[in-house]
């Protein structure tokens, strides 16, 4: 259970992510908009992400924390679920209705698709 929330968080979920159908986003102002007032949540996952820079949340019975910063058109992130670092990764964001797909190494990685709520 460990292991899976570590990849769910590190967003390392899937195989290299295919954008057909998702629009992405490269401003962070763009971004704010779409996450402001609103959660982030996926299989016993529930994450704030605050225009302030803060991420913070629960997950599988423990707390999420870290940062956030928009840099070069990508979310780069410090994320910690309970006392383990995830580590920072900047990540490419895309959108499609309600769901918001996060992909690593800025958008050369693997991918999340969390769902706005």
């Amino acid at each position: 259970m460990r292991t899976t929330l570590a990849l769910i968080l590190s967003v390392a979920l899937s195989s290299p992510a295919l954008a057909e159908g998702f629009d992405q986003i490269t401003e962070r102002d763009s971004f704010v908009s779409l996450i402001q007032g609103r959660d982030l949540t996926r299989f016993g996952i529930t994450l704030t992400v605050r225009p302030d820079g803060q991420i913070t949340g629960r997950a599988f019975g423990r707390d999420v924390s870290g940062a956030w910063r928009w840099s070069e058109g990508y979310f780069c992130r410090d994320l910690y679920w309970g006392a383990r670092d995830l580590g920072p990764n900047c990540q490419a964001v895309r959108v499609q209705g309600s769901t918001v797909r996060f992909i690593s190494d800025q958008g050369s990685g693997q991918f999340a698709d969390l769902y706005l709520r």
